[in-house]
């Protein structure tokens, strides 16, 4: 069965999905939990979720036509992951993507830094890795942060996974369907 985009408002390639896990939490704020509108619409067919809500962009074939959803939830709980990756987007994360030397926020000059130098025993681990831009980086040097007289604004540690989460929702993505807004800030005070 082949489908196409009817004669609505988007394109289906305009229409992701915000994947909510089976206590209508998001899978994950950052990177939003997002399915493609192919892989919405298997998971639909193959019963693994229960639409929430839908755009008005539909999709057709010569004898189906359909709504695509705007969000689904997950029909059997998929628990989270205890510890996050230590990756070099999760320090970026916990450290608010910002150096953490002069608190630049010019995310394209990101890069790492080991606080305790690797030249000096320093490992690459979350308690001795820090987000620098790269003129900090390369003034810091191989040199330990008292001989640089430069110190991270926040002490690196291994952060959470909900702690992430919580960071991520500060950034959200560029994309943001109205459909979408009371599950990604269910927890913030409503307007009286």
């Amino acid at each position: 069965m082949t489908l196409v985009a009817h004669q609505a408002a988007r394109k289906p390639e305009a229409c992701p999905a915000l994947v909510l896990n089976a206590d209508f939490r998001p899978l994950s704020y950052f990177p939003l939990s997002l399915w493609s509108w192919q892989d919405t619409l298997k998971a639909v067919f193959l019963d693994r979720v229960d639409v929430v809500a839908q755009y008005e962009t539909k999709v057709h074939s010569p004898s189906f036509e359909m709504r695509l959803p705007s969000v689904v939830s997950l029909k059997n709980y998929v628990k989270r992951a205890r510890a996050p990756a230590f990756t070099r987007f999760n320090v970026f994360l916990r450290d608010s993507f910002s150096c953490q030397y002069c608190g630049s926020g010019a995310r394209d000059a990101l890069t790492f830094d080991h606080v305790v130098p690797r030249s000096k025993g320093g490992r690459t681990t979350w308690v001795n890795i820090v987000a620098a831009c790269s003129p900090c980086n390369i003034k810091k040097g191989g040199r330990m942060s008292r001989e640089a007289k430069m110190f991270p604004a926040s002490t690196p540690h291994r952060p959470t996974m909900h702690e992430l989460n919580e960071r991520g929702r500060a950034f959200p993505p560029h994309y943001l369907h109205e459909s979408w807004q009371d599950f990604l800030y269910w927890d913030t005070e409503l307007e009286p």
